[in-house]
C-alpha cells in the first residue's frame, strides 16, 4: 500500500469527513510485522534527514492539525523520535502574541519556515486562522474566507522556493476524543493537559468539522497536499504518517554533495 496515495485529499474534490472512518487501518493489524514496518520507516527517515541536511538545497515542512486529543504531540514524538535535533525544528502555534497580532496572519508562520537542509514540524499552524478564528467568529467571514486563497498562494511560493510541504489532519471520532479526555483525567501524569476549555471546544465539534472540511477541500493542492490520517488507533496513525514522510523523502531523490577538496591530494603525516 502506498500511504501517500491512499490517504491524500485529491485537489478539487469535495471532502466529507463522515466518509472517512477514523478507525480504518486498511487491513493492517497491530502485530510484530506492522511494528517492524514502522521501525524501518523511522530508520529510513533518519537516513533521509542526513542526506537532506548534507545537501542543503531544500527543506521539508510537516504540518499537523487535529481536534483536541487527536494526537499531534504523540505523533510528532513517535515519528520523529530518531531524527537529529540539529536538523529538525518543531514550532507550536498558540494564541498570537501582541507582536504577532500586529502583523498579517502569515507573518509569524513565514518566520518559522525551516531553512534549507532542515525538517520543520508545525504543531498547529496558519490553518488555525481558518479554523478557531472561524468557529469563534474572531474575524468577519469576509476576512477568513479570503484566507484560503492566500494560504494556497503562500504555500505555492514556498514550493517554488524548494520547501516541500506535507499536511496531516489527524482524524478521530467524537467518542474517541471523550475516551482520551477521560484517560487524561484518570492519569496523574496527564491531568495537567486537560482544561475547561477542552470541554467548551468539544461543544463546537460540528462547527470544527465544517471548518476542517473546507480547509481540506480548498487547500489540498499538488504543491501542498493534505492527508487525512485515521487516528483512533494510535499505532496506525504513526505507521501512516511515517510511511508518507518516508515515501516523500525517497521521491525527493537527494544526493550527497561532492567533497570540497581533491581527496586524492590529501597527505597524512
Amino acid at each position: 500500500m502506498k500511504f501517500s496515495k491512499e490517504l491524500a485529499v485529491k485537489p478539487g474534490r469535495p471532502v466529507k469527513l463522515s466518509k472517512w472512518d477514523p478507525d480504518d487501518t486498511f487491513g493492517f493489524e497491530k502485530d510484530q510485522e506492522t511494528k517492524a514496518s514502522l521501525e524501518k520507516a523511522i530508520e529510513r527517515l533518519v537516513g533521509f534527514q542526513y542526506r537532506l541536511y548534507a545537501e542543503k538545497k531544500r527543506a521539508l515542512l510537516l504540518i499537523f492539525q487535529g481536534l483536541d486529543a487527536a494526537g499531534k504531540d504523540g505523533t510528532i514524538r513517535h515519528v520523529m523520535s530518531g531524527v537529529d535535533p540539529q536538523g529538525c525544528v518543531v514550532k507550536s502555534f498558540k494564541v498570537p502574541s501582541a507582536e504577532e497580532a500586529a502583523h498579517d496572519f502569515l507573518w509569524r508562520v513565514h518566520r518559522a519556515i525551516p531553512g534549507y537542509g532542515e525538517i520543520g514540524v508545525f504543531n498547529r499552524s496558519h490553518y488555525e486562522d481558518v479554523l478557531v478564528v472561524r468557529v469563534h467568529e474572531l474575524v468577519p467571514k469576509q476576512v477568513w474566507s479570503r484566507r484560503y486563497g492566500q494560504i494556497n498562494e503562500f504555500e505555492a511560493m514556498l514550493k517554488e522556493n524548494k520547501v516541500k510541504i506535507l499536511k496531516f489532519f489527524l482524524h478521530i471520532s467524537k467518542d474517541e476524543q471523550k475516551e482520551r479526555f477521560l484517560e487524561r483525567m484518570d492519569d496523574p501524569d496527564k491531568r495537567w493537559k486537560i482544561s475547561e476549555d477542552d470541554f467548551k471546544e468539544r461543544k463546537c465539534w460540528d462547527d470544527y468539522t465544517d471548518a476542517y472540511q473546507d480547509a481540506l477541500e480548498l487547500c489540498s493542492t499538488e504543491q501542498a497536499p493534505w492527508f487525512i490520517i485515521p487516528a483512533n488507533k494510535k499505532w496506525f496513525r504513526n505507521l501512516a504518517v511515517s510511511h508518507i514522510i518516508d515515501e516523500t523523502l525517497k521521491e525527493m531523490d537527494m544526493k550527497f554533495p561532492l567533497p570540497t577538496m581533491n581527496l586524492k591530494k590529501l597527505r597524512w603525516k
